[in-house]
């Protein structure tokens, strides 16, 4: 697994790399979470996030595959590159990924 390149700490989004901090499609990826994080009141989500995290892991033996399949991360990998999806996204739609 690589290095993350940013990570969403409510509400702030930390960029790794200077050079990506206009990268669209990585600033629509963390604030997606940023959406997600309000719909579970905050803390909610990094208890959920933490959670998950450690059952995906538990199932499948690897760093990689536990964090890529959070139910929050299927939902931003899946839509960063639609630009327009926060307009259109539905309350609790992180839900269809678990």
């Amino acid at each position: 697994m690589g290095k993350a390149e940013a990570i969403t700490l409510f509400p702030f989004i930390f960029i790794y790399k200077k050079g990506l901090k206009k990268d669209i499609i990585l600033l629509n990826h963390e604030r997606i979470h940023i959406c997600q994080a309000l719909e579970l009141f905050v803390v909610g989500f990094y208890l959920w996030y933490v959670l998950e995290f450690l059952f995906r892991f538990l199932r499948h033996k690897n760093f990689d595959k536990a964090y890529r399949n959070i139910s929050f991360e299927r939902e931003a990998f899946t839509h960063e590159s639609n630009i327009g999806y926060l307009k259109q996204r539905k309350r609790w739609a992180f839900r269809k990924y678990l």
